[in-house]
């Protein structure tokens, strides 16, 4: 694609997956792709490998937060930035590889074919999940079609954070607004991207369990997403 291009990868002790992953991105040779790091003070040192990275990488930048506040406000931190940096095309993954690289083009295809957000699904016909348990799966897969069965919302993977967006879907779901915290973020966006009229479609992935440390999932945050179910369906239209 020729529309300027940023990439938002939020990240919290990921330095032993920062560059292997960075390096698999940048070298799909994605013309005007900017990365943006928006690091949280990552005790391992993330940030700073960030740094050093991006003082030989001049297509790479780096964001600095002074405390862990939550992978929905660092998304939202990430897209002002792209949005101030005249992207049209913004994307969201991972920094775990649990999103593989190589699917960055096929969402970039998904816009280039009418929709507005392209989300990689594990739900969709023929996505899956790897290395995870039976029990994690099961929640996983309740937990969308919870959210689904109460928000009228026709998209499988409602909690998927693999994404591309047109910059106008950005720019009418009122970022500012935004109150999840949370992987219920990704629930929050991708509703309101649907209720504003937007076309979202979805792609199947296949979806790996994190290459290197420790997983963020907790239930607290399983909690927190079935709770602010109900709050978000007070914005559907009606």
């Amino acid at each position: 694609m020729r529309e300027p291009l940023a990439l938002v990868l939020p990240t919290y002790n990921e330095r032993e997956n920062l560059a292997p992953l960075l390096a698999a991105i940048f070298g799909l040779g994605l013309e005007n792709l900017q990365v943006v790091v928006v690091d949280d003070n990552s005790p391992d040192g993330t940030g700073q490998l960030s740094d050093e990275l991006a003082a030989r990488q001049p297509h790479l930048h780096v964001v600095h937060r002074p405390a862990k506040a939550g992978l929905g406000t660092a998304y939202v931190e990430g897209f002002h930035w792209a949005l101030a940096q005249g992207a049209e095309i913004i994307l969201q993954m991972d920094a775990d590889f649990s999103h593989d690289p190589v699917v960055l083009p096929r969402l970039l295809e998904t816009l280039q074919a009418g929709a507005d957000v392209a989300l990689g699904s594990r739900y969709a016909p023929g996505g899956r999940i790897v290395n995870w348990s039976w029990p994690r799966q099961a929640i996983s897969w309740l937990g969308n079609w919870y959210a689904r069965t109460v928000l009228g919302l026709p998209v499988r993977d409602l909690t998927g954070g693999f994404k591309a967006y047109r910059r106008a879907v950005l720019e009418h779901i009122d970022l500012g607004t935004l109150s999840s915290v949370g992987y219920n973020f990704q629930i929050e966006t991708t509703a309101r991207a649907v209720w504003r009229g937007f076309r979202v479609v979805e792609i199947s992935i296949t979806f790996t369990e994190r290459r290197s440390g420790r997983s963020k999932f907790n239930h607290g945050l399983m909690v927190e997403a079935f709770l602010n179910v109900w709050r978000f369906r007070r914005e559907r239209p009606r």
